[in-house]
C-alpha cells in the first residue's frame, strides 16, 4: 500500500472546510481539521476533546460546519433530539463507535431547556476512554446494574454557551455571521458529500498507517498549556506530530490562540466572578467595606451580572450565602463582621478574610490595578 502524506492530506481536509465554512480565525481551521482526523484514531487516546461551534445569533454557519464535519468522520450520527439512553446504547453497541454530531445543543442546555442531567452526564463521561454510564436493566426485582461505555467523539453546535463541565472539555469555535465580502461555495449534498467521503476514506487509511506513532505519544505542550486544556489538546497535537510538515507548528500556534481565547471568555463560576469583582473593582486598596457599599458598587458595575440575577439585584442574603462557600486563611467560612463607623456599627467584609480565596480561585489581577472608587478612599 502506498504511504499517504499526512501533512498533504490534512491540507486537503482544511481546504475542503475552507470551501464551505468561514471560521473566525486561522486557528479554528487548524483545530477542526485535526479534530476530523483524531476521530479516526479515537482508540489511541485516553481522552477525546469535544468541538463546539457556538454563536450568539442564528445564521452564523454552525450547522454548515457540522455538515462538513459529518462527511469527514467515521460513522457520523446526527443527534438533534436523541435521548441520553439512545446515545449511550449506540456508543456501546459494539459495531464501531459513532461520531456524534449534536446540532441545536442550546435546546438541551439552554435557559429554557429544563433538566438534562442524564445527557450532560453522558457527554462528560464520554470524554475519557474509561468513561461509562451505569443503568439498571431488567424488570421489577430482577434488575441488575450494567455499565455502558460512553467514550466517543462529539461535535456540537448551538447558540450561546454550554455548561462549564462541557466547555472545559471542548475546543470552542466562536462562529459569527459572514461579512459581505466573505464568500463560500454553496454546499450541495449530492455533489460534495462524495468528495468529503473520499477524504474520509483516505483519513481512515492514513490513520492506520500513523497508528504506531500516535499510540502512547506524549506531544510537547506549548508553554502555559496545562491541566484540562492540555488534556483537550493532547490528541490533536499528537495527530499534528504524526502528520509532520508544518502541522506541528501550526497546531501549537492554534492551541495557544484558542486556549487563550477560551480563558478570555471564561469568567468562571458565578462565585469566582464575585470574588474577582470584589478584588478588582470594589475593594481595591480598601481593608474593609460595609455590605451596603459593596452591594451598591457591585450592582453598578457595567457588564456584570449582579444587577440582574434572575430578575433581581444581588442582595445581602445572597452575597452572604455565596461568600460563605469560600474559606478564610483560618479555614472558616467567609462571613460579614462588624465595622465601626462614625457613630454606628455596620456589617461588612474585610479584605484579609477574602485574600486567601482571591489567591486560590481568581485569575491573576490586572497589571495596572484600577484606582479606588470615588468615596471609598477613606473607608479603611
Amino acid at each position: 500500500m502506498t504511504a499517504i502524506d499526512g501533512a498533504a492530506l490534512l491540507n486537503e481536509v482544511e481546504a475542503f472546510h475552507r470551501r464551505f465554512n468561514v471560521f473566525p480565525t486561522e486557528a479554528a481551521f487548524v483545530a477542526v481539521a485535526l479534530w476530523d482526523a483524531h476521530a479516526h484514531l479515537l482508540d489511541c487516546f485516553d481522552s477525546t476533546p469535544r468541538i463546539a461551534f457556538l454563536s450568539p445569533e442564528p445564521g452564523s454557519g454552525k450547522t454548515r460546519a457540522l455538515e462538513i464535519v459529518e462527511t469527514l468522520v467515521p460513522q457520523p450520527m446526527t443527534a438533534v433530539n436523541a435521548s441520553a439512553a439512545a446515545l449511550f446504547r449506540s456508543v456501546s453497541a459494539g459495531n464501531g463507535k459513532p461520531t456524534i454530531l449534536f446540532d441545536e445543543i442550546d435546546t438541551v442546555f439552554g435557559p429554557k431547556a429544563g433538566d438534562n442531567e442524564e445527557l450532560r452526564g453522558f457527554l462528560n463521561a464520554g470524554h475519557r476512554r474509561t468513561g461509562v454510564t451505569y443503568r439498571c436493566i431488567g424488570d421489577g426485582g430482577q434488575q441488575t446494574v450494567q455499565a455502558f461505555p460512553s467514550y466517543c467523539a462529539v461535535a456540537v453546535a448551538g447558540l450561546g454557551s454550554l455548561p462549564d463541565t462541557i466547555m472545559s472539555r471542548a475546543v470552542v469555535i466562536r462562529m459569527r455571521r459572514r461579512a459581505r465580502n466573505e464568500r463560500v461555495e454553496p454546499f450541495r449534498a449530492r455533489v460534495h458529500e462524495a468528495e468529503g467521503h473520499k477524504l474520509r476514506d483516505r483519513l481512515a487509511t492514513w490513520a492506520e498507517q500513523a497508528r504506531a506513532s500516535v499510540v502512547g505519544a506524549w506531544p510537547e505542550m506549548p508553554d502555559g498549556v496545562t491541566d484540562r486544556p492540555a488534556d483537550v489538546w493532547e490528541p490533536l497535537l499528537a495527530i499534528a506530530d504524526a502528520a509532520g510538515g508544518d502541522w506541528p507548528d501550526r497546531a501549537r500556534q492554534a492551541c495557544v490562540a484558542l486556549v487563550t481565547a477560551s480563558k478570555a471568555n471564561d469568567k468562571g463560576s458565578l462565585g469566582v466572578r464575585l470574588l474577582t469583582d470584589l478584588r478588582d473593582h470594589v475593594m481595591v486598596g480598601i481593608e474593609r467595606l460595609p455590605t451596603v457599599a459593596i452591594l451598591d458598587r457591585l450592582n453598578a458595575l457595567d457588564d456584570a451580572p449582579w444587577a440582574d440575577l434572575h430578575g433581581k439585584p444581588l442582595d445581602n442574603r445572597r452575597l452572604s450565602r455565596m461568600l460563605a462557600e469560600y474559606m478564610t486563611a483560618d479555614n472558616e467560612p467567609i462571613a460579614s463582621r462588624n465595622i465601626k463607623t462614625a457613630g454606628s456599627v455596620l456589617k461588612g467584609y474585610y479584605a484579609a478574610d477574602l485574600s486567601d480565596a482571591w489567591a486560590r480561585y481568581c485569575p491573576p489581577p490586572p497589571e495596572s490595578p484600577l484606582p479606588p472608587l470615588p468615596g471609598t478612599e477613606n473607608m479603611a
